[in-house]
């Protein structure tokens, strides 16, 4: 009889034909051309979209020079040391501006915003200024063109002011309204279809039999999804059945730009989601050197971008914001930012072993002196939703680590910089 020899599994420290965390990032990057397709969209109503041309300023802003306190608009050559008297002869509001000469020795009464009359370039501050009926004097040191905006001094004429590929924020919105800029070009949202495969899974109201569970992971990835400017077709839960999986994969291909799957990428007998991809699409990869999330299928069905997330709750999590999610901000067109990494004093041991990648669970705070430390949420187990639950960070440990001491420095990835 055959001496048995054990197949490569999850339990081992490194899996030969894995990709490192890095690589499957770059094949996924290769993969994806954003979208091209375009919508034009009333300024209010294109909160949150990508811009798909860049926006010039079609005017200076401020378009003209005014001013910034409410106060008196004089000549800067009138300033005296210290004490000086002038004559006011008018006054200008915002909206409406005095329109009559001022001359040496004159000023008006000018209130925020109100434009400056070409005869002056500086304002007086009205709490450095004592009224006695047409006269005023002033008091304190203070220099020629003072307290004035000038023209162009936000934004000039033919300046880029927000570049392809932003994504519209609330402060975009005052920003391009200022230059008077009704409608955006902007790229269409990204649909994304997404379901859970699983002969134990049950949906939430249902009784649950011996041996089934209450579907988590179609509510974490909407609650994911919802935080990102894409169209959500919830597809609910597929059986482990090949002909159920075929007609839920083409369905969505069909209907989505990216599919999102939960389970069924593993080993099992009736894990079929890859062998589907591999029918139906293209199988990039599936395997990643990383903990937890092992098991990841990544390819194409149709036109569609694949992405076979893990079954345990936990996975999901971490496959999602790692590869999932940069990847639709690519395909969406929006830029992706930087990774917000930081490098913490960790206060608690961490057991791991070299080979993988590790995304270990962490809680970021402020000891009792106020400097930021952080420490592990406790057990690291790939099905433990509650340890993502009370988590803000993620602590990464590269491949080569095999473990932490308590008060070691280490890289943080803060949850509040995912999306």
């Amino acid at each position: 009889m055959a001496e048995f020899t054990p197949q490569p599994s999850c339990a081992d420290a490194h899996e030969p034909n894995s990709l490192s965390v890095a690589q499957a990032t770059q094949r996924i990057n290769d993969l994806i051309s954003p979208i091209t397709e375009t919508e034009t969209r009333s300024l209010r109503n294109a909160l949150d979209y990508v811009l798909h041309d860049e926006i010039v300023s079609p005017i200076n802003v401020p378009p003209h020079n005014n001013s910034a306190m409410d106060g008196y608009a004089l000549h800067g050559s009138d300033i005296a040391d210290n004490k000086f008297t002038l004559k006011q002869v008018g006054i200008a509001f915002a909206g409406q501006p005095f329109t009559g000469n001022i001359q040496q020795g004159e000023c008006i009464r000018i209130m925020t915003g109100a434009m400056m009359p070409t005869d002056c370039d500086t304002v007086i501050m009205q709490e450095h200024v004592e009224v006695n009926n047409t006269l005023i004097t002033v008091h304190g040191q203070h220099q020629q063109s003072q307290n004035v905006r000038l023209a162009g001094e936000d934004l000039q004429t033919g300046e880029v002011v927000l570049n392809e590929g932003h994504k519209i924020s609330p402060a975009d919105l005052g920003l391009i309204a200022s230059l008077g800029i009704a409608e955006l070009t902007v790229k269409r949202k990204i649909r994304v279809a997404f379901f859970s495969t699983g002969d134990e899974l049950r949906s939430i109201g249902e009784e649950l039999q011996a041996g089934e569970i209450y579907d988590s992971n179609r509510y974490t990835l909407y609650g994911m999804l919802s935080h990102l400017n894409v169209e959500i077709i919830d597809m609910g839960v597929v059986p482990d059945q090949k002909q159920a999986l075929r007609e839920a994969l083409q369905q969505a291909s069909e209907q989505a730009d990216v599919v999102l799957t939960t389970g069924g990428v593993s080993v099992g007998d009736a894990d079929y989601v890859k062998e589907m991809l591999i029918e139906l699409g293209q199988v990039d990869f599936w395997k990643i050197a990383m903990k937890p999330g092992r098991p990841l299928a990544f390819g194409t069905i149709n036109n569609a971008l694949f992405f076979g997330l893990p079954g345990n709750p936990v996975s999901v999590m971490v496959t999602f914001y790692q590869f999932a999610l940069p990847a639709l901000l690519q395909l969406s067109g929006e830029a992706v930012p930087i990774k917000h990494l930081l490098q913490i004093n960790c206060v608690s041991p961490i057991r791991k072993r070299a080979g993988r990648f590790e995304f270990q669970r962490g809680i970021l705070f402020q000891d009792e002196h106020g400097v930021t430390q952080v420490k592990t949420t406790g057990e690291q187990g790939s099905g433990i939703l509650r340890s993502m639950s009370i988590a803000n960070c993620f602590i990464l440990l590269e491949e080569q680590c095999d473990g932490i001491e308590p008060n070691t420095i280490v890289t943080v990835q803060p949850f509040s910089g995912l999306i």
